[in-house]
């Protein structure tokens, strides 16, 4: 190992020429920060074969040939902003990597879109000693050494030639290497989102450019009518990494779900999320529209066009990565702190705080109330819910998912799908306490969660390839004995819709509220759809 240092170094303190400095960076960068893709070939190959090592080489030369590309494309312009743009990836690369060992993610567009999308309050959760130790060994150090160097000054022309050279050389060998394509082509979603660097900042290049895409004034959608102007309360609670698997009111074995299972809560059935990260799930959650359909006009989303047809619209929030919205009150978990008292002040509870008063408080006989989670996001499962409720024991208390057992962690996401239950009780009783008004709430989860089931961890996975704990969600609907009186449910009709969507919550809000216009869909409101003549 000393050896091997000492050779490190060396060449840093040797002057290498351009050239020979960037062919050394870019087999650094693959095998410093790549070793996870092939790791991954390696698992997803015939074993060792002749066969087998071509593949390998010809993804070998794909991430080469990027590599090289860009890195002489910047020294061309300039030594000092070549060496600053190695630096910078070689701390980012630490980091990069890390996640992608410890949590099996794929940093694809999704995921960097969660990335931007996280608060630090969240982020900080993921520092540990083992982070510190990538960053150390595989940033700062590399860093500090790539700053230190000295370069030999290469005439452009020449670096010029090297870079046609290497383009000519490496473009050849992939074109003899065309019978890997097809292999290399059905795992390009892994390989693209493990490609170091080039996967954080291709895709991070992508999320920021759909986001300038996008409309900055929202279109309004048609006006409507309602068919009544009963007092109606409806609650929307928005919920975290929550997945369906892990709900007892599903059948799993577990108690998690006691105070719901006794109650008259209605549990739908085969219900599943259309995105694996919040920000494109409660996008969709507020949508008018089926996520298969091909919108290119950024329309408002559901609080806003209540709010816009003079309904009263609430949104509490301890969580983010709602799309913009203009309502009547936004109070996010540090507003409603200020006024909470007792020990869920810190949890997901603080958005219960002084609710039936606010909903009392409105002067409109329709009142849209969104509550936010925080839930059951990862990686510290334990810190999402009060000490009473860590029933079951032991928990996992790292950050690092893998190092724990599975009992452990399983035992810990668990505890936050009980309290959980009690938060969904607490508003259920709130919500009947409520004199003189129908009131029902709906409940669904962003998205779910990977609990380690095939080396995966946390959520973000692509859609496409996404595990089903990422995608079915517990869906719950709860309604007063008024509220089904006035819009004429038949209880056990709902009950038995074979499978539901996100999709279903626009329209059932909608229908909740006798509201009516040209982009009512009837078919996805689940309270038209159980309704009786």
């Amino acid at each position: 190992m000393k050896r091997q240092h000492s050779g490190f170094s060396r060449f840093f303190k040797s002057t290498p020429k351009t050239s020979t400095f960037i062919i050394f960076i870019t087999l650094l960068n693959i095998a410093l920060y790549n070793w996870p893709l092939f790791s991954f070939s390696l698992k997803n190959l015939d074993g060792i074969t002749l066969n087998s090592l071509h593949t390998l080489l010809a993804v070998f030369a794909v991430i080469y040939l990027e590599t090289a590309l860009i890195l002489y494309l910047l020294f061309l312009i300039s030594r000092r902003l070549g060496k600053a743009v190695c630096v910078v990836l070689a701390l980012a690369n630490s980091l990069a990597v890390y996640f992608v060992v410890t949590y099996n993610v794929i940093l694809d567009r999704t995921m960097m879109g969660n990335i931007f999308n996280t608060q630090y309050s969240e982020s900080e959760q993921f520092l540990s000693p083992t982070l510190l130790v990538y960053f150390v060994l595989l940033g700062v150090i590399p860093a500090y050494l790539i700053m230190r160097s000295s370069i030999q000054k290469t005439s452009r022309i020449r670096l010029a030639l090297h870079l046609v050279l290497t383009i000519v050389v490496i473009s050849t060998f992939l074109w003899q290497s065309q019978s890997k394509w097809l292999w290399v082509d059905d795992h390009a979603k892994q390989l693209g989102g493990m490609t170091m660097p080039w996967s954080y900042v291709g895709n991070a290049a992508r999320f920021q450019y759909s986001k300038s895409q996008e409309n900055i004034v929202q279109t309004p959608l048609p006006d409507a009518t309602f068919l009544s102007n009963n007092k109606t309360v409806v609650v929307l609670v928005i919920g975290e990494s929550a997945r369906a698997q892990n709900f007892s009111l599903y059948g799993y074995d577990r108690p998690t779900n006691p105070l719901l299972a006794a109650s008259d809560v209605i549990t739908l059935k085969n219900a599943t999320s259309c995105a694996s990260y919040t920000t494109a799930a409660v996008k969709c959650i507020l949508s008018h529209h089926t996520p298969s359909g091909v919108f290119t006009e950024n329309f408002e989303p559901l609080p806003s066009y209540l709010q816009r047809q003079g309904i009263d619209v609430i949104w509490r929030t301890k969580n983010w990565g709602e799309p913009p919205i203009k309502v009547s009150s936004y109070l996010s978990s540090g507003d409603l702190k200020q006024n909470c008292e007792g020990n869920e002040c810190g949890y997901d509870g603080v958005l219960l705080s002084h609710l039936a008063e606010q909903i009392a408080a409105s002067d409109k006989q329709k009142v849209f109330v969104v509550l936010h989670q925080t839930g059951s996001h990862g990686p510290s499962y334990y810190s999402k819910y009060p000490k009473e409720f860590e029933v079951f024991k032991p928990v996992c208390r790292s950050v690092e998912l893998s190092k724990c057992t599975q009992a452990e962690l399983i035992n810990a996401y668990d505890n936050t799908i009980l309290y959980n239950d009690h938060f969904l009780d607490q508003l259920r009783q709130t919500l009947a306490g409520i004199k003189d008004t129908s009131s029902a709430f709906l409940y669904v989860s962003d998205h779910g969660e990977s609990l380690g089931e095939g080396g995966i961890y946390l959520h973000g996975t692509p859609y496409s390839i996404a595990p089903e704990q990422q995608l079915h969600v517990p869906f719950l609907v709860w309604m007063s004995p008024s509220f089904i009186d006035q819009q004429h449910i038949n209880v056990d009709t709902l009950k038995s819709r074979e499978s539901s969507t996100q999709a279903n919550v626009f329209h059932s809000v909608m229908g909740a509220f006798d509201m009516r216009s040209e982009i009512y869909n009837k078919d996805l409101d689940m309270f038209g759809a159980a309704s009786q003549p």
